[in-house]
């Protein structure tokens, strides 16, 4: 299998990662722990899912594995959602990430 490094989707999947990151660093509050660390993880699971369904060496298996991204982008969505309404993060923030959420995932089922 080719590069993963090479997908958009891939590209587009890493960079969400980055500014969850980001996100995830300005949440502070220690009861929220749990959430920044499920929307941490949400996150870098898309790209990584990507990655490694690449390297397998069936188009079945591949799929599957984007099957999984694709699941990670919606619980992603589905934290992020609550991290705004409970105002946690931004609106602002919350949309743009949101965003980027939802492209990838359109991404992942073309």
């Amino acid at each position: 299998m080719a590069d993963f490094k090479k997908l958009d989707v891939w590209q587009k999947a890493h960079a969400l990662s980055l500014s969850i990151d980001r996100t995830c660093k300005r949440i502070r509050s220690s009861q929220y722990y749990s959430l920044r660390s499920q929307i941490f993880t949400a996150g870098l699971s898309i790209p990584a899912n990507i990655a490694e369904g690449r390297r397998k060496t069936s188009e079945k298996e591949f799929v599957r594995f984007l099957r999984i991204a694709v699941s990670s982008a919606s619980e992603l969505e589905l934290h992020l959602v609550f991290a705004q309404d409970a105002e946690i993060i931004t609106e602002s923030v919350a949309v743009s990430l949101i965003g980027q959420t939802i492209l990838v995932r359109k991404m992942l089922y073309a």
